[in-house]
């Protein structure tokens, strides 16, 4: 008779752990918003895709698409084979991104598919939206839809 009894206790205590478990799971408040892991300026971002086309891998390193905010407002990058330079207009909202008109240098390239679009999707950004490590650009203040271009943070060379 010992052995039922102990077991039996044995099984209300498991049990009544399992349930403090379950209740406190489910008190514990779900996170509405996602933490970048990256801010948006001082970061470098790399492209990885442009109107929901994932961008092939750059022939070499120092071609890469990518863009850099820094601290003081100034935009820079490369699309590709051109570099380019300007600055962020004045966000009201929370969320706004608008760049002014960037400059670029003019050099012949074999392939400038992907960096008139790069040009093009930053031309026609209004909004951003970070999301761990990915820097979505947008062309509406709702960012719905898909994005105008996907950038990866990637740590300064």
């Amino acid at each position: 008779m010992k052995y039922p009894a102990s077991l039996l206790l044995c099984l209300l205590v498991a049990g009544s752990a399992c349930q403090r478990v379950t209740e406190r799971a489910n008190t514990t408040p779900m996170a509405t918003s996602i933490t970048p892991d990256a801010p948006l300026r001082e970061t470098r971002w790399v492209l990885r895709q442009v109107g929901g086309q994932p961008i092939a891998e750059a022939a070499q390193p120092n071609q890469e698409p990518y863009l850099f905010i820094s601290a003081a407002g100034t935009a820079e990058g490369q699309g590709g084979c051109n570099r380019f330079r300007g600055t962020l207009k004045p966000a009201t909202d929370d969320g706004e991104l608008q760049f002014s008109p960037l400059q670029s240098t003019r050099m012949a390239c074999p392939e400038l598919v992907t960096e008139q679009a790069f040009s093009q999707a930053l031309e026609t950004t209004h909004a951003y939206r970070i999301t761990g490590k990915l820097l979505l650009l947008y062309a509406t203040a709702e960012r719905t839809g898909t994005p105008l271009a996907q950038l990866e943070a990637v740590p300064l060379p």
